[in-house]
């Protein structure tokens, strides 16, 4: 039996970095302070004394630089795991992301793969300014050739990372900071994957599904378990990569339940929740019982600290969602 570590999330990120670094020399890990500072949330801690400078790259604060420079040494051969410190700062390297990362493949008709992660701290509820809290993975689960990877736990983000770096194509991995070191999980010393793209159900129910994904799961979970204490019974599904999204898990939970609630802090307009929704209403319309109600944050501006917990969903406006959807 496998020993294990009991982890936070964040320290889980940089277990799964320290283990793939150790397996595969082309592994490598550049961005702004991720060197000898150990990065913005120390999840590269120690990794510079470890491997040294030429395969952990402190670099200057120039994003898209970051970025293509990583898109280079994967067309080479390597695999780099650039860092940008907060997803709301990947819009200086959005060209790199969605004209190159997304596109070599197709580009060079298969002759260049880009195996390259592309991490980033994402979301809300750590009382940080607007541009450090956003949740726009909907920008980048649009951008076909990319693959868009959201852990929820210390076990999925160490096994779903080291899938990712693993992985031949792009994928960016966000990272829900609100969760960095929430809690801790059991999560094992020895190398091992998560398989992208597969959902996992966190709580079985037949009344309702209830679809959500990274920092929204924990309170998912806990308005699930208040309303079973009514009566209402959840099938809480974890979608743990919103692209490719697990549609036979979305097909599946929704035809058991007749009703769907889906959470996620990203604004409503355009967000995960309506693919979701389409999804249900192409491959599932028979079975529904009402109509698939969204709990998601507002279509505003992030807003600062003092508004913060007005913006996120809470367990409270989710359960209040739930009841809509049976109450129908």
């Amino acid at each position: 039996m496998s020993e294990t570590q009991n982890l936070t999330v964040v320290q889980a990120v940089r277990d799964g970095l320290y283990a793939e670094m150790r397996e595969d020399d082309d592994v490598l890990v550049l961005g702004q302070d991720v060197g000898k500072n150990g990065g913005v949330f120390r999840a590269t801690e120690g990794l510079f004394d470890e491997f040294g400078g030429d395969r952990v790259v402190d670099t200057p604060l120039a994003e898209s630089g970051i970025v293509g420079a990583a898109v280079g040494m994967a067309a080479m051969g390597l695999r780099p795991v650039p860092e940008i410190q907060f997803s709301g700062f990947m819009y200086p390297g959005f060209d790199q992301i969605v004209s190159h990362m997304a596109r070599f493949r197709t580009r060079s008709r298969g002759r260049f793969t880009l195996p390259m992660t592309l991490r980033a701290p994402y979301g809300g509820g750590i009382r940080a300014p607007e541009h450090h809290s956003e949740s726009k993975e909907a920008f980048y689960a649009h951008e076909a050739g990319l693959k868009v990877v959201i852990p929820s736990t210390p076990y999925d983000a160490k096994g779903l990372l080291a899938a990712s770096i693993r992985d031949p194509d792009p994928v960016i991995f966000l990272e829900p900071k609100l969760i960095y070191r929430a809690f801790r999980d059991e999560v094992p010393e020895e190398p091992y994957t998560v398989p992208i793209g597969e959902a996992a159900t966190r709580r079985e129910g037949g009344d309702v599904a209830v679809f959500t994904y990274g920092a929204m799961t924990r309170p998912t979970l806990e308005a699930a378990e208040s309303l079973a204490e009514e009566g209402i019974d959840c099938e809480v599904v974890d979608l743990r990569t919103v692209s490719p999204l697990d549609r036979e898990a979305v097909v599946e939970a929704f035809e058991a339940t007749g009703r769907a609630v889906v959470v996620h802090e990203a604004p409503k307009t355009g967000g995960l929740a309506a693919e979701i929704t389409a999804i249900i209403q192409e491959e599932a319309l028979l079975y529904q019982e009402a109509p698939v109600k969204r709990v998601t944050g507002f279509d505003v501006p992030y807003p600062l600290y003092a508004l913060e917990d007005y913006y996120l969903p809470t367990a409270t406006r989710i359960e209040e969602g739930i009841k809509e959807a049976v109450e129908f």
